[in-house]
């Protein structure tokens, strides 16, 4: 049996800074006034967040970190034990890192194995070992527990195994049956967005312009520029005197909002790049009334990115937000080639940037009330290809934040040989824990009734009984 391995590799043919103004123009993401909890038919969640919305400063937000193009996860996270790091130098062949140069790390809980990390994430290494960030292990895209029976006998497989497309949507959405344009943070944001006690400016923040993730049935996200906040409109409102041209661009926008329009089409129109506006200005004047951050950002999309995603959660009771879901996407992880000189680079800027922002976070006395995760479609084969390696299926993510129980690694990290229990054609992984066990814990935190789960992920009783007094896998504390 051939499974096609999909070569779809993500190309960005603009900068992303520029991508982010065009392709969701900043302030045009906005909450509609529709609630969808009839729509998810979730209609206790209306008096869940009744009961929450004036409980103190009861702040949560959750930051998605996607690499995407398929991150070599089992290069990130490693064993180190004398026999298992045998078996990992024999399979990854010219690819194996030295054993000298892997980073220690000592979980809290010991299976007898040592495990380390990739030699540029110092940071990640000290957050492991203080405990405030873990791994999953083996983690993928499930329908259902899956043998290497079922996936030679294609039962069961998620839709699209091995394609950029399909993965990395159903990373977005948990969704591994179907492709979907909804994704499951914009699912959670129609569940609880009453939440927040300002519904101009909505709960899903992304500083990569639109995505699936952030898409609900009635949210779609607000965009941010990493480096210049939200932007709004392309030179309205400028104070130069001597700008008569976007003087007068201001003064035709305004004149254009302020007329009152009986055509439907029209008054839609006018209304939405009013309330575009007008959210804008309120969110770049919360963003101006914070204190600047006294913890240093590294000057690079990632760094900028969530020092942009702590400026934010500083300006939270200005913008009145209880709840908030942010995006990042940090793409060019396909190494079919040079993937040893292009993780070194892309692991430590990884690595960095979750370093300055758990400070960020602690000089706001908010790291217990930020959940940050990362996802990749999929992580990459254990055999070399020469020198890169290709599209494969169970990965390793990591979890930071004060509510996580860190330094532990979840989930069960496999055996990295050929012929190992859990590993198929061409060094490909099947994953042992399935996403839904991972976003369902972290939605469960961030405010979702268990009753409600199985809205967002109707795969999830395959993996967890809702029913349970435990969480999924435990990384969490309520």
């Amino acid at each position: 049996m051939v499974i096609n391995k999909a070569n779809g590799l993500l190309k960005h043919g603009m900068s992303r800074r520029n991508f982010i103004g065009q392709a969701s123009c900043a302030a045009l993401g906005y909450s509609t006034l529709m609630s969808s909890l009839i729509n998810l038919k979730a209609i206790n969640a209306s008096a869940f967040a009744n009961s929450t919305v004036n409980a103190g400063d009861d702040y949560k937000a959750l930051v998605c970190f996607m690499q995407s193009g398929g991150n070599d996860s089992f290069q990130m996270l490693l064993a180190r034990s004398a026999a298992e790091y045998s078996e990992y130098a024999a399979t990854r062949s010219n690819l194996a890192i030295p054993l000298n140069e892997i980073l220690p790390i000592n979980p809290v809980t010991s299976d007898g194995r040592e495990f380390g990390i990739h030699p540029s994430m110092a940071q990640v290494q000290q957050l492991f070992n203080d405990r405030k960030l873990a791994f999953v292990s083996n983690i993928g895209t499930l329908l259902d527990h899956t043998s290497p029976t079922d996936y030679y006998s294609y039962q069961g497989l998620p839709l699209g195994l091995y394609s950029h497309a399909d993965q990395i949507q159903q990373w977005q959405t948990g969704l591994p049956h179907v492709r979907a344009s909804q994704g499951w943070g914009g699912k959670v944001a129609d569940l609880i967005h009453d939440m927040n006690i300002n519904q101009d400016i909505s709960m899903n923040v992304s500083l990569a312009g639109t995505n699936v993730f952030q898409t609900g049935q009635s949210t779609i996200e607000y965009a941010l520029d990493p480096y210049n906040g939200s932007i709004g409109i392309y030179g309205y409102g400028v104070t130069d005197m001597y700008d008569v041209f976007n003087i007068m661009r201001t003064r035709a926008i305004d004149n254009m909002l302020d007329q009152e329009y009986q055509d439907m089409f029209k008054k839609t129109y006018v209304d939405v790049i009013r309330k575009s506006r007008d959210s804008n200005l309120q969110f770049q004047g919360a963003l101006e009334g914070v204190p600047e951050l006294q913890t240093q950002f590294t000057d690079n999309y990632v760094s900028q990115s969530f020092h942009m995603v702590a400026r934010t959660i500083a300006a939270r009771q200005a913008l009145g937000m209880k709840r908030q879901i942010f995006f990042i996407d940090f793409g060019g992880w396909d190494h079919h080639d040079e993937v040893l000189q292009n993780q070194l680079e892309m692991l430590g800027i990884v690595s960095t940037a979750l370093g300055e922002f758990n400070t960020a976070l602690e000089e706001l006395s908010m790291s217990e009330c930020v959940t940050t995760f990362t996802m990749s479609e999929f992580s990459r084969t254990l055999t070399s290809n020469g020198n890169g390696t290709d599209h494969a299926w169970g990965s390793n993510v990591m979890v930071m934040g004060g509510n996580v129980r860190g330094g532990e690694i979840y989930g069960q990290f496999p055996t990295i040989t050929t012929n190992g229990p859990r590993v198929v054609s061409d060094g490909v992984l099947i994953p042992t824990t399935s996403t839904d066990e991972y976003f369902a814990e972290m939605a469960l935190w961030f405010g979702v009734p268990k009753s409600d789960l199985a809205l967002i992920f109707p795969n999830l009783g395959n993996f967890y009984d809702a029913s349970s007094q435990s969480n999924p896998l435990g990384f969490m504390n309520p």
